[in-house]
């Protein structure tokens, strides 16, 4: 099995630090279990602005977009939001 090394955005460092310490905690061991076997995980994939597979995953209400680079063996975190804020920022997208 192939361990990747974790690498999360600043963007979701933020997010992580205004948390809760307990639902921080959770986040990050979810973390750990990404970087272990990332595919497992995504129940959904988007495309970013140059093509690349953004996975996105569930866990505890949180949704976690994130990239495996195969290459360098890296799990990279881009942003952490919650389900409700997902929800509402595609509706005020719609709106537009």
């Amino acid at each position: 099995m192939i361990e990747y090394r974790l690498l999360i955005d600043l963007e979701a460092v933020v997010e992580l630090d205004g948390l809760a310490k307990r639902d921080r905690g959770n986040l990050l061991q979810f973390f750990e279990k990404l970087r272990e076997y990332p595919e497992q995980y995504s129940q959904c994939h988007e495309r970013d602005d140059v093509g690349r597979r953004i996975d996105v995953a569930s866990r505890a209400g949180w949704l976690i977009y994130y990239w495996t680079d195969f290459a360098d063996r890296h799990v990279k975190i881009m942003k952490v939001s919650k389900v409700a804020d997902s929800a509402s920022q595609r509706r005020r997208r719609r709106q537009k």
